[in-house]
């Protein structure tokens, strides 16, 4: 097996790193094996604190995630070993104790607000991306997606917002945007960039192959 083409997907909550994770997968999963490994699964462990304290804790912050550990599994993938990769608890706020079997890639999509403010993280990467989406249509994707799939109430999403996603984001995730080979602006919908990354991504894969 060759090494693994490493791609890093970075931008603000709710900016469309999924969606153009997804579509990457989308495009090369019949032709390549491609695996996405999402940098949220990698939040702390906090069962041995009180469910009072785990509210209270800023996860738009670089120090709320296990990137150490993120790193490792990544090395791991990249040496061609399977990983069991951890998951999170978004109702309870800690690590589940589901874990999910990721095997070695061809392409391995690493997707998160901060995959590229990580200096380990970068310097795993083939292909750095910054996925920019204006303030006001992050905070209304935000908005949904907690109250609707994370068990949030809207006044908690509002509060977590201002208080600690705003600020976390100017200090350091708009920031890391310099470390970007290509800007994505509006995320998924940008159909024109999203096809110049597919090209670049087979154009690599052909590369490796000769």
């Amino acid at each position: 097996m060759n090494k693994p083409i490493i791609i890093g997907i970075a931008g603000g909550s709710a900016s469309g790193k999924s969606t153009i994770a997804e579509k990457i997968v989308e495009k090369f999963r019949e032709e390549k094996k491609v695996v996405i490994i999402r940098q949220d699964d990698y939040y702390k462990d906090q069962s041995h604190m009180p469910f009072e304290e785990r509210v209270k804790t800023n996860y738009d912050h670089p120090f709320a995630f296990d990137n150490d550990y993120m790193v490792y599994q990544v090395k791991e993938l990249i040496a061609g070993k399977t990983i069991r990769k951890p998951t999170y608890d978004y109702v309870h706020h800690t690590r589940s104790e589901v874990t999910e079997i990721v095997e070695p890639a061809d392409v391995i999509v690493l997707e998160g607000l901060f995959v590229l403010e990580s200096e380990e993280l970068r310097s795993l990467q083939n292909i750095k991306i910054f996925v920019d989406t204006p303030a006001d249509v992050r905070f209304i994707r935000r908005l949904v997606r907690d109250v609707k799939e994370r068990g949030r109430t809207l006044d908690s999403v509002v509060s977590q917002y201002v208080n600690t996603v705003r600020v976390m984001h100017q200090s350091f995730v708009e920031p890391s945007k310099i470390y970007a080979d290509l800007i994505i602006p509006e995320g998924g919908s940008n159909t024109v960039a999203i096809d110049l990354l597919k090209t670049k991504i087979s154009s690599i894969i052909h590369d490796t192959m000769l």
